[in-house]
């Protein structure tokens, strides 16, 4: 890829991304000038009722007030009873707008967005971004440390499983000696109290994150950034699922052509841990993963570039998982509980901000895993 054809496409990204934001921000614009209309006539409707239920000071819960109003009434309508039960019913009616629906009883709490809240507002989005940036490499280099540990496993354990069950077999026809029979039954016992603990294990990875919360709120700070952190982690099934994914790639990059060839130039393809020609853990913890002089190096360089693709669902499904664990368990002073709230008490422009800056920071991270795309694209193409 040249240099005029990367510049191009990066542009091009820009201006995709920037069409849609701008879109979104005039739809929102639109949406907050609709709201402050209905807003301001809800409130001069308001203060006609308060006008008329305020009448001379009568109160209508009064029954002798309320005889006198009648009476005064009928001298202006010249006594006709109808048009006095009538005006009577209309104000009562009036009377219960007020002080029971719900519109109403929220109206007195002023639906502008002030300076001091947009600057409180700004301030809990930023510790939300970097919250979300911290989830989200965490995530990232988990899913790909699980996927790479997993794959190596597999291929190391290679015929060691159908090994494993032929001991087993040869166990239950007596063809070996009692101390192999121990050890089948030894290795046994500890598959079932392995597979007992992956199952404990993945009852906290697969659940929804407001449910381990308020499971273990007794023992962990609910507000607690560094709790809030694990279960942005481990909840939502988000970890196991896309380490399955990033797996599902190294397995079919594995299969490829070039695999071959590179070993017959003379690549290493042991998977045995810790050797020479062999994958060490030390390689497989590193943050920037690489496998010198070994085939698994190019499997995995391909897979990590076919993976970037699944990184918008990911962040996506990251910052709806985030926004969930605020809302569900109504973490004070946090910008997700502050939506929740901001939307109970209709106060809609303040709401319009804050989801307009997730919508931000969605767009974002968009417009961060094209350009990595854009990026590993060119690398790839220029080597070729």
């Amino acid at each position: 890829m040249s240099s005029a054809s990367y510049s191009f496409r990066f542009k091009k990204i820009i201006i995709e991304h920037s069409i849609s934001i701008l879109f979104v921000l005039f739809v929102f614009i639109i949406i907050t000038i609709f709201i402050e209309h209905k807003f301001k006539e809800a409130k001069r409707e308001r203060h006609s009722i308060q006008q008329i239920v305020n009448i001379g000071n009568i109160n209508f819960s009064d029954t002798l007030h309320r005889e006198l109003f009648k009476e005064t009434a009928r001298i202006y309508y010249s006594y006709h009873p109808a048009n006095v039960d009538s005006l009577l019913h209309f104000i009562e009616s009036q009377r219960t707008k007020l002080f029971t629906d719900e519109a109403y009883k929220k109206g007195s709490i002023s639906n502008e967005l002030s300076s001091s809240e947009a600057l409180n507002i700004l301030v809990m989005y930023a510790k939300f971004v970097a919250l979300y940036l911290i989830v989200m490499l965490l995530s990232y280099y988990l899913t790909n440390t699980l996927a790479v540990y997993y794959f190596v496993e597999k291929k190391r354990m290679g015929k060691g499983d159908n090994k494993y069950h032929n001991l087993i077999l040869s166990v239950s026809k007596n063809d070996i000696d009692i101390n192999s029979k121990m050890k089948a039954t030894f290795m046994f016992i500890i598959k079932v109290v392995r597979n007992i603990f992956i199952g404990i294990i993945a009852l906290f990875l697969f659940s929804p994150a407001y449910i381990i919360a308020y499971s273990m709120k007794s023992i962990f700070e609910i507000g607690n950034y560094a709790f809030m952190i694990v279960l942005g982690i481990i909840s939502n099934g988000l970890l196991i699922n896309y380490a399955y994914k990033f797996y599902t790639y190294l397995i079919h990059e594995s299969r490829k052509g070039y695999v071959e060839t590179a070993i017959v130039k003379g690549l290493s393809r042991s998977y045995e841990w810790n050797t020479k020609d062999g994958i060490s853990i030390k390689s497989i913890l590193k943050v920037n993963k690489k496998f010198t002089s070994h085939i698994f190096q190019h499997i995995y360089v391909n897979a990590r570039y076919q993976y970037i693709g699944a990184m918008k669902q990911y962040t996506s499904f990251m910052i709806t998982g985030l926004i969930i664990i605020e809302m569900a368990l109504n973490i004070h002073g946090h910008l997700c509980y502050e939506l929740l709230k901001n939307i109970l008490y209709n106060r809609y422009q303040s709401a319009l901000l804050i989801i307009f800056l997730v919508f931000l920071l969605v767009k974002a991270s968009e417009i961060l895993i094209d350009y990595w795309a854009l990026r590993e694209t060119h690398k790839y193409e220029n080597a070729v």
